[in-house]
This record gives C-alpha cells, sequence and structure tokens, in this order.
C-alpha cells in the first residue's frame, strides 16, 4: 500500500471516529476547535489538516504539478 493510500486510511479511521462520538455525544464547537487534552477530539481537527496537506503533496508529486497558496 502507497504512502498515500495509507494517509487516506488514517484519515477514513479519524472520520468515523468522529462520526460515532457526534453521533452518541453531539459535538460543539469547543469541542472541535478547542477540545482540551483529555477530550476525545483533543486536537482532532490539526491532525486531520496535516494528514489532508500530506496527501495533497503527494498527490501534487506524482502529477508533476505544483502547490499554489
Amino acid at each position: 500500500m502507497s504512502e498515500k493510500s495509507k494517509l487516506i486510511q488514517q484519515m477514513l479511521e479519524m472520520q468515523k471516529k468522529f462520526m460515532d462520538f457526534e453521533h452518541k455525544h453531539g459535538v460543539k464547537a469547543a469541542d472541535y476547535y478547542a477540545a482540551q487534552e483529555d477530550h476525545e477530539l483533543y486536537q482532532y481537527r490539526e491532525k486531520y489538516a496535516e494528514l489532508a496537506d500530506k496527501v495533497n503533496a503527494l498527490a501534487h508529486e506524482e502529477k508533476g504539478s505544483t502547490r499554489f497558496y
């Protein structure tokens, strides 16, 4: 399995855990944006964004294209 595929799999697993948590407990903005260290969603957003950025970079690398910001 390629690195990009592994990262995408991690992202899908994170999404599933998030949805399970949301269905059981609901999600408040504070949970999503500023969860405390002992909270299940602590740094979820940051970790997910980091994985998405890596996937994006690998996709551009595969195609030989450049990223614009």
